[in-house]
């Protein structure tokens, strides 16, 4: 009996020892392998923060002011990009994915830029800073003129816009884009290159009258040409008023100006008597131009002493044409108007009508004159209303 209890102990000592063991292999606790803070295991890679790129990279310099600003994010997507000088911010966009940016705008030559970028990932958030220059260009593109632009002023319907730089164009479609016409009645217009300086901005029909239109040109960062690029954005707002139309007939040598369609004058008017070319009043849609009281009138291509030769001092004289034409008060010829023409080309009025005249004109109003063989010729003054719509846009960069 003895003998046999003895036997039967180690077996069953045998049998715990691998249950221990056993239930010690399938234990889950933290020192598991392949758990977080396993001993013996390999821990689990951890995952990236997003990895911001910036181009121009920063310390860059001379960088080209048409050159584009791109920002890119690796291993996340970018939540918000700024790229700006002198506390000007550079307008930009993202892609569908959100993992690039990049600027929609030329930058401002000779300024320094600073960008700054965050983004958001499974990583964690990441930022990137990035600063650099643009060069100082050897011709730097500026508007010196645009016409209209006196402060206040009211212009007609058929004003021009007229814009003339500091330095030639030769990318005339780069600056063409850049130059931007926003009106409160939207009309079809067309820019024309007159010389490598001067462009003109003229719509298809009249100007819609009583409203506003923002001239931008768009030109910082703009290259212009060679070694050449836009410094500064320049804007103008220009006032149309009513729309006043004056017709002339030199057969009838009567005047009608209409505001808004409405006859609020009739004036009897002597025009070139055209005996010479010289003193035939041009037939052709002209815009009123400037005016003086008193403006003194020499006969051109003359001296004193020649034949012809005339100096006279006349009062409330209103500009239509560079080739002398004004409708101006002429009492000298009173008993002339309204039956025959016998100035040396300008449109003659009493001197109460062309005050009155004188008195309401805008700069870009109509004066449509008709009657006589010599024609208006489209650069004569402001006479660009002489070329066909079809023709002016030719004279475009950018129009086909």
């Amino acid at each position: 009996m003895l003998s046999t209890g003895s036997r039967s102990r180690w077996p069953i000592a045998g049998v715990a020892v691998v249950l221990t063991a056993a239930l010690s292999a399938c234990s889950g606790g933290s020192d598991a392998p392949g758990s977080a803070g396993g001993g013996s295991g390999d821990a689990a890679p951890a995952v990236p923060a997003p990895k911001i790129a910036i181009s121009p990279a920063t310390g860059s310099a001379k960088v080209r002011p048409d050159k584009t600003v791109i920002v890119t994010a690796a291993d996340g997507e970018l939540e918000e990009v700024t790229v700006q000088a002198g506390g000007k911010k550079v307008e930009g966009e993202f892609d569908p994915t959100h993992t690039k940016w990049t600027s929609k705008e030329p930058l401002k030559p000779s300024a320094k830029y600073t960008v700054s970028a965050k983004a958001t990932g499974k990583g964690g958030p990441a930022t990137a800073t990035s600063s650099f220059t643009t060069l100082k260009p050897k011709v730097g593109l500026e508007v010196v003129d645009v016409t209209p632009g006196i402060k206040g002023e009211t212009v007609g319907i058929g004003m021009p816009i007229m814009v003339r730089f500091n330095a030639p164009v030769r990318d005339k479609a780069a600056v063409e884009q850049a130059l931007e016409v926003d009106a409160e009645k939207p009309v079809k217009g067309a820019w024309r290159w007159v010389d490598d300086k001067y462009v003109i901005y003229r719509t298809a029909k009249y100007w819609p009258a009583h409203q506003k239109v923002k001239f931008t040109a768009h030109l910082t960062g703009v290259k212009a040409g060679p070694n050449t690029y836009g410094l500064e954005d320049h804007s103008t707002t220009i006032k149309i008023g009513a729309a006043w139309i004056s017709s002339v007939s030199t057969r009838t040598h009567m005047m009608v100006v209409r505001r808004d369609g409405k006859v609020v004058q009739t004036m009897k008017i002597s025009a070139g008597k055209g005996d010479t070319r010289e003193y035939t009043t041009t037939s052709g849609i002209h815009l009123t131009m400037e005016r003086g009281n008193p403006v003194t009138m020499i006969s051109p291509g003359k001296k004193e002493g020649d034949p012809g030769y005339y100096k006279e001092v006349v009062n409330h004289a209103v500009r239509i044409s560079n080739s002398g034409e004004y409708v101006h008060s002429a009492p000298w010829s009173v008993g002339s108007q309204g039956r025959a023409n016998v100035s040396h080309g300008c449109v003659n009025a009493s001197p109460s009508q062309a005050k009155w005249f004188y008195d309401n004109f805008h700069r870009g109003d109509i004066v449509k004159i008709v009657g006589t063989s010599r024609i208006l010729e489209w650069d004569n003054g402001w006479g660009f209303w002489q070329m066909p719509f079809s023709k002016w846009k030719q004279g475009s960069a950018l129009e086909s």
